[in-house]
């Protein structure tokens, strides 16, 4: 079985197929400045393209994906009937879909309802089921959700302490992301400790350019990081991560800043930009403290207390813990960030094999064998995840 999987935003369309017996990447490319002037880029096996062409919009863009993986000297298949079904990142589910779904004129519906929470980004999903619909007319289309892993919370984990009518007239709530990352993780990392999903508790770490922690019982989401949005919970890249919400009332009215540039300010300009004056790379902010960046050292130092805190809480709230796992850009290339942040919780069970610990990109138990917790760094796959939901759904028809 092959499926397509697509990962379509305002002007931009990520995809990979993924041959379902293998779990082989056949091809990858992105799809650059849909409706400005197009760049295109393909990977499949050792070929590799690049051009520019023109992409008005993500049906142009569908067109030269179907191209390229069919091509006879640089793609991957002979024609499209290889193709079983395509996968969609879909950003928001809210509470309407918590799991991942056939998408069907109903289902599509209720997605276009929720595009007001996901206004950036749910209208280049949407747009990008429509093309490959109509593209492949009769191949099923699944929608996978960022925020559906997350549904299994109770609501003293997901509610704010706002007037209820809030929830009940505008949904206001934790809903939590990187779900299709921390689901993934959840079944690695089961597997890697040789228990069922189902029987695993665990801590997974996605730390990139936007962070998240989720606390797993029994494989299912109990408590995570982010919130109504990705802005909530850890310092990010750009984003400020947990603040009091007056000291932003503050800055608008000092500043008479609109709610549209108080946003911005918290999602853009914020978190290791805005505190370190250098970069939202964590690269950079390595490099910058090695000269003497104090502000930088700051912004990182806050990072690792911040993780250490969360990992603190969970480990209260899941009593038992099989495992805490790292994940993303950050989380699997940061060998002094994962010591740091683990270092001091030996008490609790938890223990670095520093050689172990030196390591990068790749699957590795980072724990001395005498650790009750074990400790992994595992290398996320959000796109063979969708293809995995996509091919259970497939398969259930």
């Amino acid at each position: 079985m092959k499926i397509l999987v697509i990962n379509a935003g305002s002007s931009s369309l990520k995809y990979q197929l993924i041959d379902m017996d293998s779990s082989e990447v056949m091809a990858k490319g992105l799809c650059e400045r849909i409706g400005i002037d197009g760049k295109f880029s393909q990977t499949a096996g050792d070929r590799e393209i690049k051009m520019d062409v023109a992409m008005p919009s993500h049906a142009e863009a569908i067109a030269q994906v179907i191209s390229a993986i069919t091509d006879s000297e640089n793609g991957c298949i002979a024609d499209l009937s290889e193709i079983t079904a395509v996968g969609h990142r879909v950003l928001h589910g809210a509470e309407t879909f918590k799991e991942s779904v056939l998408v069907t004129p109903e289902t599509m519906a209720g997605m276009e309802e929720l595009v007001p929470f996901g206004p950036l980004h749910m209208p280049g999903n949407l747009m990008g089921i429509r093309a490959c619909e109509k593209a492949m007319p009769g191949v099923p289309q699944v929608a996978v959700f960022d925020t559906s892993f997350h549904q299994t919370m109770d609501p003293v984990a997901f509610m704010y302490a706002l007037p209820y009518k809030y929830y009940e007239e505008n949904h206001i709530r934790k809903y939590g992301f990187h779900g299709t990352s921390h689901k993934y993780i959840t079944r690695r990392t089961a597997e890697m400790l040789g228990k069922s999903s189902g029987e695993v508790n665990l801590i997974s770490c996605h730390l990139g350019n936007g962070s998240s922690i989720c606390a797993v019982q029994n494989g299912k989401c109990v408590d995570t990081t982010m919130g109504f949005t990705p802005l909530e919970g850890l310092i990010m890249g750009t984003r400020s991560g947990n603040l009091d919400p007056a000291a932003i009332f503050e800055i608008m009215e000092r500043e008479n800043l609109t709610p549209a540039q108080a946003n911005d300010l918290l999602n853009k300009k914020s978190g290791f930009l805005g505190l370190s004056g250098v970069s939202s790379d964590m690269r950079d902010i390595d490099a910058a403290i090695a000269e003497g960046n104090t502000r930088a050292k700051l912004a990182r130092d806050m990072l690792v207390y911040q993780v250490k805190k969360y990992i603190g809480s969970y480990l209260a709230v899941l009593g038992r813990v099989d495992a805490i796992t790292f994940t993303a850009g950050v989380g699997e290339n940061g060998i002094e960030l994962r010591r740091d942040i683990v270092s001091g919780l030996e008490h609790l069970g938890i223990e670095l094999d520093e050689k172990r610990n030196d390591t990068r990109r790749c699957e590795a138990l980072i724990s001395k064998d005498s650790s009750k917790v074990k400790l992994f760094v595992i290398p996320t796959n959000e796109e063979l995840m969708i293809a995995r939901d996509t091919r259970e759904i497939v398969e259930a028809l």
